[in-house]
């Protein structure tokens, strides 16, 4: 096993963070990481480091979990059973799936990072969420080394989040995700945020797979950066979610707020909404900021340190909680 000294984790993480690892391995199949795991318990996990903010140099062994591999499992008349293992970019399989007409992850086009990543906080993006069509997990117990097979409902999957986030953070490796998704009757879904109005533009009246997803890619283009050419960990905070009497009264002083319904008693609220009313829009300190077409967004201009980065984050926590009455919840993974 080819274990580096003192790498450079910039290229590891999209908010190109410079640190440093004082050791470094890529590991690319599951009996490697397993041979590692007899001699290395100590160890800090990074796949496509899309959903972490960096904020020191690692002092233990950082391990790159690059396995790659796509496999059909099974197929019904209207179903594909898929394994994809956890190095495998996460927006490459939603676009071989649409080429393949596998229907179900279409809207979670370009979120970033690697399928690995995708049950830990159970990416969603435009009325939909990954668990809907996971069912199964995969993981190597980092202790023992064996392999462990979580069923979709074992998960624990909320918003944002899973068991992955909570009960078993740090003891498991995951090492592929089995997806359950549609060959024929595919149910489409376009009415969340601007996918409708996107196609209505290109006269699309019968939209297919990869029509909704140029529709979500054209979309998210528009509003976020591009991690290559703009340092950013996509949504950096979480929407939200306010008793229905909370709402009501920041209602009443902005009669504008968009708002979802939850529940009878509950509503979610854009965190970028809120963060844009305070003012934070496009704003920029030195070699970082916020993002002038999305608030949710943070965004390292080149230099900045993930400390700087957090700062802001608390910054921006503090101001929302002062002038809403409403309590941000960081959704990236603050490594400190």
């Amino acid at each position: 096993m080819n274990i580096q000294q003192n790498i450079s984790l910039k290229k590891y993480n999209t908010f190109g963070i410079s640190v440093n690892a004082k050791r470094f391995i890529s590991i690319d199949s599951v009996y490697q990481l397993q041979q590692l795991l007899k001699i290395e318990k100590d160890i800090f996990l990074i796949s496509g480091g899309s959903n972490m903010l960096l904020t020191k140099d690692i002092e233990n062994l950082v391990v790159h979990i690059d396995i790659k591999g796509i496999s059909i499992d099974r197929e019904k008349e209207n179903e594909v059973f898929i394994t994809v293992n956890a190095g495998e970019n996460w927006h490459e399989f939603v676009l071989w799936c649409v080429e393949n007409n596998f229907g179900g992850i279409e809207n979670l086009s370009l979120i970033p990072g690697n399928v690995g990543t995708c049950p830990i906080q159970n990416i969603g993006a435009y009325g939909v969420e990954v668990k809907d069509t996971i069912s199964k997990v995969e993981a190597l117990e980092i202790e023992t080394g064996k392999l462990v097979s979580f069923a979709s409902d074992e998960c624990n999957f909320g918003y944002r989040n899973s068991i992955f986030k909570n009960e078993v953070k740090g003891e498991y490796i995951i090492t592929s995700v089995s997806f359950k998704l549609t060959k024929i009757n595919h149910q489409l879904n376009t009415s969340y945020g601007a996918i409708d109005v996107e196609l209505a533009s290109k006269e699309i009246k019968k939209p297919t797979l990869k029509d909704i997803s140029d529709a979500v890619i054209a979309i998210r283009k528009s509003k976020l950066p591009d991690p290559k050419e703009i340092g950013n960990s996509g949504s950096f905070f979480k929407n939200p979610v306010v008793s229905k009497a909370q709402f009501l009264k920041i209602q009443e002083e902005h009669p504008n707020i968009p708002s979802y319904v939850v529940s009878d008693e509950e509503v979610k609220i854009p965190a970028g909404w809120l963060i844009e009313q305070a003012g934070f829009r496009g704003k920029r300190f030195g070699n970082y900021g916020v993002h002038e077409k999305q608030a949710l967004v943070l965004v390292n201009y080149g230099n900045a340190t993930g400390l700087e980065i957090y700062q802001l984050a608390e910054k921006i926590q503090e101001t929302i909680l002062q002038k809403f009455g409403v309590a941000l919840e960081i959704e990236v993974n603050i490594i400190q």
